[in-house]
């Protein structure tokens, strides 16, 4: 999934990118509010990861004025003020969840993958679609009895399409979900991991299905 990653203390940023990107994701940092906003005015992200204090501005006011245009993409705030009235406020302007610097990265995965399970509907780590499945947190699914260990870039595609079954996806768009920009990739990387995905699913009567000249999707029954 492709995180925005609003932070201006470089050595911290480029921590939580190198461990994001461990497990798959793909991040943009921006180290200013004028960078973050120039970012969600082109590129569609799965979850915004967001400072308060920045050099050009308060977090804040960047998080009220995307609520204020209908954006609902999640966002995790990333404070170093503690008290009770500054958390209630924050989540009062939209923020999906916070934590307070400094924290652990283990947790801030876990909050991540817990605001996402709640935009999807979900209330555990395990999502269930027919007889698929599905767990992000251990990267397998389940189908007929037998558990299957998925790659980084096969994990992160199916999370994408079972977070919103049904849903078409066409190859640009799961290339900019999935890989950095500075990577050269065409659509036939996509192509390659879909068949992968297929021959795993190949028991469920879950499948991902060609709609022709738009892309993909997950078709459920």
């Amino acid at each position: 999934m492709r995180y925005l990653l609003v932070e201006d203390n470089m050595q911290l940023a480029s921590a939580i990118a190198e461990r994001l990107q461990v497990a798959g994701h793909v991040i943009d940092h921006a180290a200013d509010l004028a960078s973050a906003a120039a970012f969600v005015r082109v590129v569609e992200y799965d979850l915004i990861l967001l400072d308060i204090m920045l050099p050009d501005g308060d977090g804040r006011q960047f998080l009220e004025q995307h609520r204020a245009r209908y954006i609902d993409t999640p966002v995790v705030v990333l404070t170093a003020r503690s008290e009770v009235s500054d958390r209630v406020r924050l989540l009062d302007l939209g923020a999906d969840d916070y934590l307070v610097k400094p924290f652990d990265f283990s947790e801030l995965e876990a909050r991540c993958r817990a605001v996402l399970r709640r935009r999807s509907g979900g209330t555990s780590n395990t999502i269930q679609l027919g007889d698929l499945f599905f767990d992000a947190l251990t990267g397998t699914i389940t189908v007929a009895e037998s558990t299957i260990t998925l790659r980084n870039k096969e994990l992160r595609l199916l999370e994408i399409l079972v977070c919103a079954p049904n849903q078409i996806f066409s190859k640009e768009k799961l290339i900019d979900r999935l890989f950095p920009y500075n990577e050269d990739v065409s659509t036939n990387a996509i192509e390659v991991y879909i068949a992968r995905l297929r021959k795993h699913l190949q028991e469920s009567s879950v499948n991902i299905v060609t709609v022709r000249g738009l892309g993909y999707k997950l078709a459920v029954p």
